[in-house]
């Protein structure tokens, strides 16, 4: 384990390791930092998140968390405004880490627009003087993180808006029992993440889930892309196996990927027959295959085990390939040039 550690430290230049294995003390600071925010609970008729990259992610976990105990619609916007159908009743948590996301900022000012209640998660930048000036309430974040290693913070902020906006009960309890389950697993975690680094390889990594790991796997994909600078896929089932299935054939090649397959206990039991299925299937072409079930009591737990399990996987395979995991030049090469148009 120590020397996985040392192999991570050693292209680290961040420290994104210790703000991995510091999310339990995110999540535990994430619920003080909402309190401390005294957002008034209101009624409402759904809530919309408004986010990019590791500002919205959080959303989807949240929303993936909560499952079916979700009381009225709960959605992730992804874009420069809302949907056309958003109503005044509608609350609007607009997330961005650094507070100068334009998608997002744009998203600010449409919920403004429609009459919407507004709510923000930021570090500050112009989202954050904006929300001073509206008196919007304001979910203080630590500007000291890469923007992807504050997943811990969003998710949170995403869960307890939810619940004050009377879209889903409030998970609190289930977010202190995944936070020491977190801890407990730690050296596990590290371990596990090791050996599946191993089975990837020089391949490139296409992560699997279903209902509660889908937007889990689609955060492996994204922490792949930015820490180990690879092309990395994600896809959900059941719906992979009407199309994505057939291009794992043999001569398809399928021999420069592998697939991570991440299951949970409580999946509808057809969606587990799937995953055993299709993983025989493709076993044969892929460069490797991993079959991961979550581990936890709670679908709170189950899922940020399996975020914190990505995350070190991604981690040990930027190592393996002697990258630094922090810096995205290609993106900051791309917002440089819109800033020019």
């Amino acid at each position: 384990m120590s020397a996985t550690l040392e192999t991570i430290r050693g292209v680290d230049s961040q420290n994104q390791l210790d703000d991995v294995l510091a999310l339990p003390d995110h999540l535990s600071d994430a619920l003080f930092r909402v309190e401390s925010a005294r957002i008034p609970a209101s009624k409402s008729n759904g809530l919309v998140v408004c986010g990019m990259g590791g500002s919205a992610i959080g959303a989807d976990l949240a929303r993936a968390a909560l499952g079916s105990r979700t009381t009225l619609p709960f959605t992730t916007v992804r874009d420069y405004g809302l949907e056309p159908w958003t109503s005044p009743e509608r609350t609007v948590l607009c997330a961005s880490y650094s507070g100068n996301t334009e998608e997002t900022l744009a998203a600010f000012e449409a919920a403004s627009a429609v009459g919407a209640r507004r709510v923000v998660a930021t570090t500050g930048g112009a989202l954050g003087d904006a929300a001073r000036e509206a008196e919007v309430p304001i979910i203080p974040i630590p500007a000291s993180l890469q923007p992807r290693a504050a997943v811990g913070y969003m998710f949170v902020a995403a869960a307890e808006v939810a619940a004050l906006a009377g879209a889903a009960p409030v998970i609190r309890t289930e977010i202190d029992g995944a936070v020491e389950h977190l801890r407990a697993s730690r050296d596990a975690l590290i371990e596990r993440a090791s050996v599946i680094a191993d089975v990837v390889g020089d391949s490139f990594p296409v992560i699997y889930g279903a209902d509660l790991t889908a937007p889990v796997a689609y955060r492996w994909k994204t922490q792949i892309n930015e820490n180990a600078k690879i092309p990395a896929f994600s896809h959900a089932l059941p719906e992979m196996d009407h199309n994505e299935l057939v291009g794992w054939e043999a001569d398809g090649g399928a021999q420069h990927f592998s697939a991570i397959f991440l299951d949970d206990p409580d999946q509808h039991p057809r969606a587990r027959q799937r995953f055993d299925l299709t993983a025989n299937l493709i076993e044969p072409a892929a460069a490797g295959l991993i079959h991961i079930e979550a581990e936890g009591e709670t679908r709170t737990a189950r899922m940020l085990w399996s975020v914190m399990l990505g995350d070190l996987v991604s981690l040990v395979l930027a190592a393996k390939r002697g990258v630094d995991p922090s810096p995205v030049a290609v993106i900051e090469r791309l917002k440089d040039e819109l800033g020019r148009l």
